[in-house]
C-alpha cells in the first residue's frame, strides 16, 4: 500500500516536474526568443542560370555565409557528421539525456571533461548566439536554448541552420563555402577524405584551420575517419585510404564571376539572398580569362569588355565588363560593355543590307572605291588609299569607307536609324544634329550590348531581338518590322562569312565584322553563327587614344579566341531564304552592274526624267489574290510613274526574269506573308514598298 502511494507521489513529481519545465519554457519562448532570424542572415549569391555560383557577397558582419541546406550536400557528409556529433539527433528533443549523463560521470570519475554532450541543436544555439567561457551558466543556457529551438524547428531546419553556420576559420562559415574555400566546389559530390575534413574543422576551427595548421587538421581528419570505421559508417578500408589522400594546404578565394552585372543585381533588389542570372558560368568565366590576358598584352590602362548573347532567345551567356574588375590601373570597376563609345565600322553591314533589300545593288554589282565629296564630306580608306572598282562583296569585306559612304547617302541616314529604332536601339547623335553621312563610320555613340543586340538581329534572318540584361530585364523577339529582310540579312552574313580570320586564328564558320574609331581609341570585333553572337570592345576606359589599336589587329583575335575557349560547338549559319541567290557579275541585271552615284545622292547619269515611284500596290497594302480555274494563283499587277527605262523590278531581292519598257508589270509570289517589291530604272533610281499577300 505504502509502496503504490510512493510511486503514486513520484509520478505525480515528475508531472509537476515536466509541467513547470514546460511552463518555463513557455515563459522563455514569450519573454526571451531565440535569435533566429539574425541567424538566418546569409551572404547575398548571384547565380548563373543553372544554380551555379558566379558570385557571393560577405554578410554585414564581414562573413562568407552561405546558404546551405542538407539537399546541397553530400549524403555522406550528413551520415558522418550525425555519427560523429549527434548519434540520436533525430530520436531527442534538443538535449541527449543519456550522453548529458555519460558526461557528468567522466567528469566527476576523471575530475576534467573527456567527452562532450552537445547536440547539434545545443550547438546551433551556440553559433546563434555566442557566449565568451565555457562555465555551467553557459551550457545551461545553451540547453534551455536547444529545447527552445527544437520547440520553433523541425529537424532538417535545424541541420540545414548548422550547416549554414558551422565555423570552419577565418571568416568561413558553413559547408558550402568551407568547400568552396578549399576544395574550389559545391560540397554535393565530397570524398570521405574531404566530408572527415570538414567534419573535424568546427570543433577547434582557428587551431585546425588547413591552410596555418596542416598537421592538426590532418590529425583531426584522421580521429574521424578512425571513429567513422569503428561505427561502420564507412568501411575500414575506405577510411585507411581517405587518410592517405593530401590536404589542401591553402584557402582558395569563393568565386568572383561577372562581377558588374552581380553589383547591378545586387543594387536592384538589396534584399533578395539569391539572384539568378542568364549568365553561364563555364563561359563567362572563359570569356573573363580571355579579356585578362588580352588586356596583359596589350599594355598598360587598356581595357577589354564581351558580351555573348544567345540569338534564339536574347539571352546574354556571357558578359564581361571590364579585364579586370579590381585592377584600378585599367579603371576595371568601370562597365564598357554600356558605355556609349564610336563604333568605327561595324554599322556598315545594315547600310548594305538596306542596299540589298532596296534592290541598288547584289554582291557582285561593281562599286568605286576613288576620292569623292558629298557637299564637304570626304570619306577616306583607314589605309589612306583606294581600290578603284571593286564588288560590293569585297567593298564590305574590305571594309572600305568611300563605297559605304556611297551607299548610305542613297538610302539615307535616316533611314539606317529608323532600323536601328526597330531593334530598340537608338544610337546617340552629336548634340544638336541630324543623322549624316558620318554615322557610317562611326560618327555615333553605342554602348557593345547595344551592337551585339543589331548583330543578333542580324544573325536571327534579320528579326530584331531584344536582349535581356541578363538579371530580370525578359529578352525575346521584337514583334513589329524586321531589322533587315530575311534575304537582305543573309547576303549580309554570307559575305560577312567569307572575311578572313586575324593573323593566327584558324578558321571557325562565323560571320564576323571589325571597326575602329577615329584616333585609334575603340577597336570592334563582332562576330555570330547560327546560335550565339559574341561582341568584343578594346580600348581604354579614359578615352585615351590607343596606338596601333585595331578592330582587325586586336579585337578580332579576341573574338576567335573566345569563340574557341567558350565551349560553345559553332552552328552553321542559317541555310538562304527563298530568294536569295548568289548571281554572277555578268548575269545582272544591267542597272545592278554598276554602282555609280553622285555627290549629291542622284545618279550620275540623271536627266529629266523623275524617279521611279511605285503606285500599286501602295505600301503598306494587304492584298488579297484570288485562283483561276485550274487553281493557280493569280498574279499581283504592278504599276509604276517616273525614271528611266528599261525597268528591272525585284521580289524581296530576287528580279524577274524579264526586263521591261512598260511602267507596268506581274508578279506572282511563291506564298503569303509580307514581301518588299523593288522597281530599279535604267540609271540605277529606286523604289521599293512593302504589301502583305494573303
Amino acid at each position: 500500500m505504502w509502496s503504490t502511494r510512493k510511486l503514486c507521489i513520484g509520478i505525480s513529481a515528475n508531472l509537476v516536474l515536466a509541467t513547470l519545465l514546460a511552463f518555463g519554457l513557455d515563459l522563455a519562448d514569450g519573454a526571451f526568443p531565440p535569435p533566429l532570424e539574425k541567424a538566418r542572415e546569409v551572404s547575398t549569391e548571384v547565380l548563373d542560370a543553372n544554380g551555379q555560383l558566379l558570385r557571393a557577397f560577405a554578410t554585414s558582419e564581414g562573413r562568407w555565409r552561405l546558404g546551405t541546406k542538407a539537399k546541397d550536400v553530400d549524403p555522406q557528409f550528413v551520415r558522418m557528421l550525425i555519427a560523429y556529433e549527434d548519434q540520436r539527433f533525430l530520436r531527442h528533443g534538443g538535449v541527449d539525456t543519456l550522453a548529458l549523463a555519460r558526461a557528468a560521470l567522466q567528469l566527476v570519475g576523471n575530475g576534467r571533461v573527456v567527452s562532450g554532450a552537445s547536440t547539434l541543436s545545443m550547438q546551433v544555439a551556440r553559433l546563434i548566439e555566442p557566449r565568451e567561457g565555457r562555465s555551467f551558466t553557459a551550457k545551461f543556457q545553451q540547453l534551455v536554448r536547444a529545447l527552445q529551438i527544437e520547440r520553433r524547428l523541425g529537424k532538417a531546419e535545424i541541420l540545414d541552420l548548422y550547416l549554414s553556420l558551422a565555423p570552419y576559420g577565418g571568416n568561413l562559415e558553413g559547408v558550402r563555402a568551407a568547400s568552396l574555400a578549399y576544395f574550389g566546389k559545391e560540397p554535393r559530390r565530397l570524398t570521405v577524405a574531404e566530408s572527415a575534413l570538414l567534419v573535424a574543422l568546427p570543433q577547434l576551427p582557428e587551431r585546425r584551420r588547413p591552410d596555418r595548421n596542416l598537421a592538426l587538421a590532418e590529425a583531426a581528419r584522421g580521429r574521424v575517419l578512425h571513429r567513422m570505421a569503428v561505427e561502420q559508417v564507412v568501411g575500414e578500408g575506405e577510411a585507411e585510404r581517405a587518410a592517405l589522400a593530401p590536404i589542401p594546404a591553402r584557402r582558395l578565394q569563393l568565386p568572383a564571376h561577372a562581377a558588374h552585372l552581380a553589383e547591378a543585381a545586387r543594387r536592384r533588389q538589396p534584399s533578395v539572398s539569391q539572384h539568378l542570372t542568364t549568365l553561364r558560368r563555364s563561359i563567362q568565366q572563359e570569356l573573363e580569362a580571355v579579356a585578362r590576358n588580352a588586356a596583359g598584352k596589350l599594355g598598360p590602362k587598356v581595357s577589354v569588355a564581351m558580351v555573348m548573347a544567345d540569338i534564339r532567345t536574347g539571352e546574354i551567356v556571357g558578359d564581361v565588363g571590364s579585364a579586370d574588375y579590381f585592377d584600378a590601373s585599367r579603371s576595371g570597376w568601370i562597365d564598357m560593355s554600356r558605355i556609349n563609345r564610336s563604333p568605327g565600322s561595324t554599322l556598315k553591314p545594315f547600310i548594305y543590307g538596306l542596299a540589298f533589300e532596296n534592290g541598288l545593288v547584289s554582291q557582285e554589282t561593281i562599286i568605286e572605291d576613288r576620292p569623292a565629296d558629298f557637299f564637304g564630306y570626304r570619306p577616306r580608306n583607314f589605309d589612306m588609299s583606294y581600290q578603284g572598282d571593286v564588288s560590293v562583296r569585297q567593298a564590305l569585306q574590305l571594309s572600305l569607307n568611300v563605297p559605304a559612304v556611297r551607299l548610305l547617302d542613297a538610302v539615307g541616314p535616316s533611314r539606317l536609324m529608323v532600323r536601328f529604332r526597330r531593334s530598340d536601339v537608338r544610337p546617340v547623335l552629336p548634340p544638336n544634329e541630324a543623322p549624316g553621312l558620318a554615322i557610317g563610320l562611326g560618327g555615333v555613340g553605342i554602348t557593345l550590348k547595344d551592337l551585339v543586340q543589331l548583330y543578333a538581329g542580324l544573325g536571327n534572318r534579320g528579326r530584331p531581338m531584344q536582349l535581356g540584361d541578363g538579371i530580370r530585364d525578359m529578352p525575346g523577339p521584337i514583334e513589329g518590322e524586321p531589322l533587315l529582310e530575311p534575304v537582305a540579312a543573309w547576303t549580309v552574313a554570307d559575305i560577312l562569312a567569307g572575311v578572313m580570320p586575324p593573323v593566327g586564328s584558324g578558321q571557325r564558320g562565323i560571320a564576323y565584322k571589325t571597326g575602329t574609331s577615329y584616333g585609334y581609341r575603340d577597336a570592334w570585333s563582332i562576330g555570330f553563327d547560327g546560335n550565339y553572337v559574341l561582341g568584343v570592345w578594346v580600348g581604354r576606359p579614359d578615352n585615351g587614344a590607343v596606338p596601333g589599336l585595331t578592330g582587325y589587329g586586336s579585337a578580332a583575335p579576341i573574338l576567335f579566341e573566345g569563340f574557341a575557349k567558350s565551349g560553345i560547338a559553332i552552328t552553321p549559319l542559317p541555310a538562304a531564304p527563298a530568294g536569295a541567290t548568289r548571281i554572277a557579275q555578268a548575269q545582272l541585271p544591267i542597272s545592278q552592274r554598276r554602282f555609280s552615284v553622285s555627290s549629291s545622292g542622284l545618279p550620275a547619269s540623271f536627266t529629266r526624267e523623275p524617279a521611279p515611284q511605285i503606285v500599286y500596290p501602295p505600301e503598306g497594302a494587304r492584298v488579297e489574290l484570288g485562283a483561276k480555274a485550274g487553281g493557280e494563283i493569280m498574279p499581283l499587277a504592278l504599276k509604276l510613274q517616273g525614271g528611266r527605262a528599261p525597268f528591272r523590278w525585284l521580289a524581296n531581292g530576287r528580279p524577274l526574269p524579264d526586263m521591261s519598257r512598260r511602267r507596268t508589270n506581274e508578279w506572282k509570289p511563291d506564298g503569303g506573308g509580307y514581301s518588299t517589291l523593288t522597281v530599279i530604272d535604267a540609271v540605277g533610281r529606286a523604289a521599293s514598298v512593302r504589301v502583305f499577300v494573303d
